[in-house]
């Protein structure tokens, strides 16, 4: 006897229907248009209503997320870059600078 594999009558059975019940892009226009709303605002108005399936909120706020809070662009640097670029600038705005003579290429001599 097999034990891998296709198993008869495992799984759901064919034409049941799924337990989240989800609605199409359609029928979702259609019910903003009626209400008066824009596409962000019927998702937050689903996403606010303790009525409302949970799965249901929880799709909304996964949905309206990018549109109300956006993506942080600029990462902070790390504990390494942040060493190296005060290593770079530690002297700037003190006596040291202008004896370091940092932009002075090989060629030219310090005074």
């Amino acid at each position: 006897m097999p034990k891998t594999g296709y198993k008869h009558g495992s799984g759901r059975p064919l034409g049941a229907v799924s337990r989240v019940r989800s609605l199409t892009d359609e029928q979702i226009r259609s019910e903003a248009s009626r209400r008066d709303m824009t596409p962000l605002a019927y998702m937050l108005h689903v996403m606010n209503d303790s009525v409302v399936d949970p799965i249901r909120r929880d799709r909304m706020a996964v949905a309206a997320a990018p549109f109300v809070h956006p993506r942080a662009d600029i990462v902070a640097a790390g504990k390494k870059q942040a060493a190296e670029e005060q290593a770079r600038t530690i002297d700037q705005g003190t006596d040291w600078s202008s004896l370091l003579n940092r932009g002075a290429g090989p060629s030219e001599t310090r005074n």
